[in-house]
């Protein structure tokens, strides 16, 4: 009499199961850390949004740092940081952005992973205050020097054998905003371009288009700085002396130092929250075009708005 017996039935059945664990497990590292496309590891979602634009379909680009993140103190998982060491490329930020992944990309040099540092290929800034001064990391503010960065990243990718299709229509795309963004502030008069925010980082959007950058709330160019009671009250000078009308605040920073400065100024100030740092999860500032396009929108506003005495 032909059948299977109890034993035999669940032998087959770990079998099976082992069968499909293993494929499943297979299937997994396809889609990640075993996929056969390149990948392209960014630390900055801002530059990450740039990276998916340029390369298109056929890449991996794995972006460390969330949406709504802060770039100088964000932190990455031990699978991202261990993937971080196996990619074809890494591209960061640097120019002391983020101070909490910066050994991790250190390592992933240290191992041969290529490793293209999109502040070098820009004509830095510095941000300086009375008692301190440090490179301008923020250097997306300003889509002409996006394009410098854009033009290198191309030669980046292509020196490790990735392709970049889309890389000349994105920078048409780059000019076109960096065109509308001047028209839009061309609206401002001469006497309403100062900018007043919570860290150091309109340096080269200033240098643009012409405005001029009061102070800051946390006067350093990081937000993991904090201010005085007596660098609280010489911004606030500032304020009264410029006539500036709106504090701009980080949409990822907490708006509290913003809030406790506009209290220390005889006028009334609005604060404005902008996404300057990190995209968002979703909405206008979701990509970088579209979240510099909102705080064009959002400056124009702010800065246009009547002065309360």
């Amino acid at each position: 009499m032909s059948g299977t017996t109890p034993v035999g039935r669940t032998a087959r059945a770990v079998a099976v199961a082992l069968v499909v664990t293993a494929v499943a497990v297979t299937t997994s590292g396809c889609t990640a850390a075993g996929s056969a496309r390149p990948l392209v590891a960014v630390t900055t979602n801002i530059l990450g949004d740039v990276v998916t634009e340029v390369v298109g379909d056929d890449v991996d680009v794995m972006v460390l740092m969330p949406p709504g993140g802060d770039p100088h103190s964000f932190e990455v998982s031990a699978q991202q940081a261990a993937r971080l060491r196996s990619a074809d490329l890494v591209l960061e930020n640097g120019l002391g952005l983020e101070e909490g992944v910066a050994h991790h990309v250190r390592a992933a040099a240290d191992d041969g992973v290529p490793v293209f540092t999109a502040g070098d290929a820009i004509d830095a800034l510095e941000w300086t205050t009375d008692d301190d001064s440090g490179p301008d990391p923020h250097f997306w503010t300003d889509p002409a020097r996006m394009v410098d960065v854009v033009e290198a990243l191309d030669d980046e990718l292509d020196a490790v054998g990735i392709d970049a299709p889309d890389t000349a229509a994105y920078t048409d795309r780059l000019e076109a905003l960096d065109d509308d963004m001047a028209a839009a502030f061309d609206t401002i008069p001469a006497d309403r371009r100062a900018l007043v925010t919570n860290h150091h980082v309109f340096g080269y959007l200033a240098d643009r288009y012409g405005f001029r950058v009061v102070g800051a709330v946390i006067p350093s160019g990081t937000t993991l700085a904090s201010p005085s009671a007596a660098d609280l009250r010489d911004l606030a000078d500032a304020i009264e002396h410029a006539g500036v009308p709106t504090i701009f605040a980080d949409a990822s920073q907490p708006a509290r130092l913003a809030e406790v400065l506009a209290d220390e100024v005889d006028v009334q100030v609005s604060i404005r929250s902008l996404a300057t740092e990190s995209l968002t999860e979703d909405g206008a500032a979701s990509t970088y075009l579209g979240m510099m396009r909102s705080n064009t929108d959002s400056i124009v506003d702010g800065l246009t708005a009547p002065i309360s005495r």
